[in-house]
């Protein structure tokens, strides 16, 4: 069934993501690391994993938690996948927080549409961004992020994860494929193509694109169902042509979303690309700060799926409330239309 995938325009999301990673190149925020009183600086370790099964490289960058080891407390899991041209070192501003707060971060790259697709004549960009596009690497790249999570597991650090605090996250396409993974269903041929991993118990969804094509939202994302946080912001526009998508397409998304426990942050202002390492989208003062209110959120969002302590979300929105456009709470229900 998976060989006879077309290309459809439903999984053309990919190509609708490829602003999400943005002019390729090192920004201040991966050149350091993020601020912050008392965090300690987390080095992410590089690996390089061969799935032979795929004959597919799998590289991946590990942040482990300095205080884990010491401890000797199980460590919750975050499980990250990049944005169409992205790579293992994007996102460092989340991989270190989550590891200087106690969570080990799984950065994966995947080499089908990594930033690979930068390199090469310009003239053959949109021919590369396209092979990105294709339902194969969807797929793929679902298969990477299982892979990963098997190789650690298996590994050294297996017996010191957490396996009841496994979570799912990505930016823009990476977000797309946390979905699959959290149980996002596609029809093709009259069959079901199904890609769970029951292993992540919620997942962070940051800019997700809708899925081009598919009528009908609901019945791709009703059947997710473990907890999910969904990020966004009110300039959070895709400008491709052929392919626009703004921040209602993230609020469509997290109404089809069939999560009994989920919740929708907008911040005013704000793009894209604000999300990543790039220091400058967004405005130059807004987007530290969107980073700082964003990496934040997502624990206190963990916190009260995992632990119960609604209290975490109430104290970051204290903190954060003049950032928002709108913020619904787990349990509140639809997130309707921005005003």
């Amino acid at each position: 069934m998976l060989a006879q995938m077309s290309a459809r325009r439903g999984f053309a999301l990919l190509l609708a993501a490829a602003l999400s990673a943005g002019v390729p190149g090192l920004s201040r925020a991966q050149a350091m690391p993020p601020s912050g009183a008392g965090m300690p600086a987390i080095q992410g370790q590089d690996l390089d994993w061969q799935d032979a099964q795929r004959q597919r490289a799998v590289p991946v960058r590990l942040y482990w938690p300095a205080q884990a080891d010491a401890s000797g407390v199980p460590v919750p899991l975050i499980v990250f996948s990049h944005g169409i041209g992205g790579s293992r070192r994007g996102y460092s501003y989340l991989g270190q927080y989550w590891a200087s707060q106690g969570y080990a971060s799984l950065h994966v790259q995947h080499v089908g549409s990594d930033r690979q697709l930068w390199a090469g004549s310009p003239w053959g960009l949109v021919g590369r961004l396209q092979d990105a596009a294709q339902e194969r690497e969807a797929i793929h790249r679902a298969r990477d992020v299982s892979f990963a999570l098997d190789q650690l597991l298996q590994g050294e650090w297996g017996a010191r994860i957490d396996a009841r605090r496994i979570v799912a996250a990505g930016h823009s396409y990476g977000a797309n494929t946390s979905l699959l993974l959290a149980g996002a269903r596609v029809a093709r041929q009259g069959a079901v193509m199904d890609l769970r991993d029951e292993r992540f118990k919620a997942a962070l969804i940051i800019s997700a694109p809708p899925f081009y094509g598919e009528p009908d939202p609901a019945a791709i994302l009703g059947s997710v169902n473990i907890p999910t946080l969904h990020i966004t912001a009110t300039e959070d526009v895709i400008r491709i042509p052929g392919y626009y998508s703004d921040a209602q397409d993230r609020l469509r998304v997290f109404d089809a979303t069939g999560s009994a426990t989920k919740s929708l942050v907008v911040f005013e202002g704000g793009s894209h690309s604000v999300f990543t390492d790039r220091d400058g989208t967004g405005g130059l003062a807004l987007n530290p700060k969107l980073k700082t209110a964003t990496r934040e959120l997502t624990l206190a969002f963990l916190s009260q799926v995992f632990d119960g302590q609604g209290e975490s979300l109430l104290s970051w929105g204290e903190r954060h409330g003049g950032l928002l456009a709108r913020w619904v709470r787990p349990g509140a229900g639809s997130a309707s239309a921005l005003p």
